[in-house]
């Protein structure tokens, strides 16, 4: 089986992805990007992924992007890993779950450090920049109620891909001004998931 290239950048979504891989045991190699000169906007990078930002996964079939797209196919090329429900019902609602994390809690995560993609004039950054806490309060309030239960995983009782992306992405909210506590099974999650072997490498 051939290897897989993920490029990645520290404190991305790529995180998520290369969390997947650790799990599924996958053969890939790793290469940084380094956003800090501007790498992602090089022409070596674009002709990677024109879109200039990572996850991006070279497979032999060619280039993937988009971190719902790379998981969706981890879990799908590595299904002896079971990191994805084996029903279309419970497959739907992973993917409704992590289209919620990749359309609107990345988006608003994302006001904060990259609000010159929204807005010209500094004050009209600096105000998206200050709702930030709040927006990303009332969404991981939403995966508070919503979504998690008393089962230990995202999807559950099975581990599956969403949980290394809701792990990355709270992992954002100490940096948005936000403190995980006020949400105990948010919190009790990412406890559980900093434990898993396949997380620590992945953060090594």
């Amino acid at each position: 089986m051939s290897a897989l290239t993920l490029y990645y950048a520290p404190g991305t979504c790529a995180q998520a992805v290369r969390i997947a891989l650790e799990e599924a045991q996958a053969p890939y190699h790793l290469v940084r990007v380094d956003f800090a000169s501007g790498q992602q906007r090089s022409p070596d990078y674009l002709a990677v992924n024109p879109k200039g930002r990572v996850p991006a996964l070279v497979t032999r079939q060619g280039t993937l992007t988009e971190t719902l797209a790379l998981l969706t196919y981890v879990a799908q090329r590595f299904p002896e890993a079971r990191l994805a429900p084996g029903d279309a019902f419970g497959l739907a609602r992973m993917q409704e779950f992590n289209g919620y994390l990749a359309s609107t809690v990345h988006i608003a995560h994302a006001h904060r450090p990259r609000a010159s993609r929204w807005a010209d004039e500094p004050e009209a950054q600096a105000a998206m920049q200050r709702k930030v806490p709040a927006n990303m309060t009332e969404c991981f309030d939403l995966i508070e109620r919503h979504y998690l239960g008393e089962q230990p995983w995202v999807m559950g009782a099975q581990y599956t891909v969403a949980d290394g992306y809701l792990f990355t992405m709270a992992g954002w909210l100490k940096s948005d001004g936000v403190d995980m506590a006020q949400f105990p099974k948010v919190a009790a999650h990412h406890a559980r998931m900093a434990q898993r072997p396949a997380v620590q490498r992945a953060l090594a």
